[in-house]
């Protein structure tokens, strides 16, 4: 028996999957970082991978609707104040072999426009269990240092993290008590 060859995808022709992102700091100026469940043809393959929530824009949504959306569904947070959009969308490409696998094969990576929120909950309000639909998009979550976010991302994102990071960071000094 053997096994049926994925077809090529030329990753010029796919277009970038618009979505968002939200870097939320808490009140002592850590980050939200969930742990990626490790799905079959997710999109950052296979292996432990933190993130920060991010999500797809619906068709006719806009990005701010769909930043506090996806927020919700991934975390549960709703106590939570915007203090930032960054003015222009990154993007960032699929490594090779997730080309024509993640997302149904339809796209390249990703188009995001990132928000930063402040976080005026209790930690007890989070909750990653899904909101809606039936697989979890996290296993495990923690507040982490700017500094250490980097070093915990999949690879591949690692760039448009940087640039968020340096456009937010001055955003999570902790706030005084």
């Amino acid at each position: 028996m053997t096994k049926k060859s994925q077809p090529i995808v030329d990753p010029e022709t796919l277009p970038y999957r618009p979505c968002v992102g939200q870097m939320i700091i808490n009140r002592d100026g850590l980050v939200w970082i969930g742990c990626r469940a490790d799905s079959k043809n997710d999109a950052e393959g296979r292996g432990t991978w933190w993130q920060m929530p991010q999500g797809g824009i619906d068709p006719g949504e806009d990005p701010a609707t769909a930043a506090r959306r996806e927020l919700f569904e991934e975390t549960a947070i709703r106590s939570a104040e915007e203090i930032a959009e960054l003015p222009r969308w990154l993007t960032y490409d699929l490594p090779p072999e997730l080309i024509g696998q993640a997302w149904g094969g339809r796209y390249r990576g990703q188009k995001q426009k990132w928000f930063a929120y402040r976080f005026t909950g209790q930690d007890d309000e989070i909750d990653i269990t899904p909101q809606t639909g039936p697989e979890p998009e996290f296993i495990d979550w923690q507040w982490a240092s700017v500094d250490e976010v980097i070093d915990l991302i999949v690879p591949f994102k690692r760039d448009v993290y940087r640039e968020v990071l340096a456009a937010f960071a001055p955003l999570a000094p902790p706030l005084p008590r």
